[in-house]
């Protein structure tokens, strides 16, 4: 598991950070939307920069995604039977975990959903977690979302400071641009614009109901759901969940949600059955994801004493492995890791756990080895081959570690931690001008411009003419030039 932060900490105040955030992006978006066709060249490079910033969103002064393989698959498998009956593409959009304890969850674009992990670790049953994944999407499917580019100018002016984001965001695999808008301050007006209406709340729950229904998982989980936060309308804001603010929730809410279920009847409502249980595969997934979550992110002393009551034998000896790699313990670790592997040898997400111990533990050939294996069950994962690569950094192997890494950036553009190594890489094998473009992207997926231009501009003098990486370096440096004529605005 790795911690990516999407906007590094300064050394300012969190809330003064987000003024000065906000202040630029809010330009940004102004000059955007008085362009009706933007260079092509300005919405590669905005691509480049902008999209990690997306899950700024969030109500938090400096968020980090909590980036696992296995966490991601976990959900993938959960979200999969919701994104396929709302009509999406389970493989175009992912599941992506914010790294802050609250209950929370948002969408922002059609490409991915954000939840926080405190959501997962509060999710009784795989229904309540899917109940939000459904509400989320149907958030996606509603056209919610497009339709907040009026909304966000209005936020940004009553607030005088607030902030809209215009992306231009080269769709997959092709040259055509895509439209979404990413958001983050902590204003009253930013709570305007990413809370949804009560219109489309109502609006949302129908079609989640619906997609519930059509994947066959019991909808009493949106009940469930809603029910936690029952009486939550009449606290103040300061007390309410950061769900409740943003997804304002009405008795009427409540009442309809019990009406559908009502409406289906025993017969008729999937999972109601006399006898019939949660579906063995989602209680699985969601046990597996919650283990290991809890497991990084609780105190070990927590876990340990949890231990016994897990229900899965292979979810309880990665818990075990984890407590034991956390408190140093490199011996207990490998013998958990050794009978876990033992009894799942096929598992790609096991390895990567072992691989990532033994990397914490400078064990560089030993973590190699455990990411090849994972890398050979799943070689499309670039979560995995990021590992892998990284491992093999360490062990001396700079070129089979580029070879590598390009496989895994070109599977997942947004992993800064994989373009930091990639630096490196490419520093070691004498190759100056891609060590320089790369660390130029990473400052740009960061939001830093300012740091990414100089070195966008020194991989343009050392790189050949024309060439892709030459005008990949031109992308990030047309966006800090366009940067620098904002601020002198």
């Amino acid at each position: 598991m790795s911690f990516d932060r999407v906007f590094p900490p300064a050394s300012i105040p969190g809330r003064l950070l987000h003024w000065l955030l906000c202040s630029l992006v809010c330009r940004l978006g102004c000059n955007l939307a008085a362009k009706r066709r933007p260079p092509a060249r300005l919405s590669r490079a905005l691509s480049i920069c902008l999209l990690s910033l997306l899950p700024l969103v969030a109500e938090a002064q400096s968020i980090r995604l909590l980036r696992d393989a296995d966490i991601e698959h976990g959900l993938a498998e959960l979200a999969q039977p919701v994104l396929q009956a709302a009509g999406l593409n389970p493989r175009r959009v992912r599941i992506l975990v914010v790294d802050d304890s609250g209950f929370n969850a948002f969408v922002i674009d059609q490409r991915a959903i954000f939840v926080n992990y405190g959501l997962i670790l509060k999710a009784e049953t795989p229904e309540m977690l899917q109940a939000v994944l459904a509400h989320e999407a149907a958030h996606i499917t509603n056209g919610h979302i497009g339709r907040r580019g009026q909304n966000a100018r209005s936020a940004s002016t009553a607030a005088g400071f607030g902030t809209a984001l215009a992306l231009l965001a080269a769709a997959a695999g092709g040259g055509e641009a895509a439209f979404g808008i990413a958001v983050g301050t902590q204003s009253s007006a930013l709570r305007s614009f990413l809370s949804h209406t009560r219109a489309e709340e109502a609006s949302a729950d129908r079609s989640a109901l619906a997609f519930l229904t059509r994947a066959g998982i019991n909808p009493e989980g949106m009940v469930a759901l809603h029910r936690i936060f029952a009486g939550q309308e009449v606290l103040g804001s300061a007390h309410q969940d950061p769900y409740m603010r943003s997804h304002p929730l009405t008795r009427d809410r409540i009442r309809a949600a019990e009406a559908y279920v009502a409406s289906l009847g025993p017969g008729a409502r999937p999972g109601s059955e006399p006898g019939a249980v949660n579906s063995p595969d989602a209680a699985y997934w969601l046990a597996r994801v919650k283990g290991k979550l809890s497991a990084f992110t609780r105190a070990p002393s927590w876990s340990k004493r949890r231990l016994q009551s897990e229900g899965y034998a292979d979810v309880k000896r990665m818990r075990a492995a984890i407590v034991h790699h956390r408190q140093n313990d490199l011996a207990g670790a490998r013998r958990e890791m050794q009978a876990l592997l033992g009894a799942r040898p096929q598992d790609a997400f096991y390895h990567e756990l072992w691989g990532q111990i033994l990397y914490e533990n400078r064990r560089w050939s030993e973590a190699e080895a455990a990411f090849g294996r994972a890398a050979a069950l799943a070689p499309n994962e670039p979560l995995i081959l990021s590992g892998l690569g990284r491992a093999q950094l360490s062990s001396g192997r700079p070129g089979a570690a580029l070879v590598t890494m390009e496989k895994a950036r070109d599977l997942d553009f947004r992993n800064a931690t994989l373009l930091r190594d990639m630096s490196l890489a490419y520093a070691q094998t004498k190759q100056s001008g891609m060590a320089a473009l790369v660390t130029a992207e990473r400052y740009a997926l960061q939001g830093r411009l300012k740091d990414a231009g100089p070195h966008a501009q020194r991989a343009t003098g050392l790189l050949p003419n024309g060439s892709p990486a030459w005008r990949r370096a031109q992308d990030v440096l047309i966006a800090f030039e366009q940067d620098e004529k904002r601020k002198k605005k």
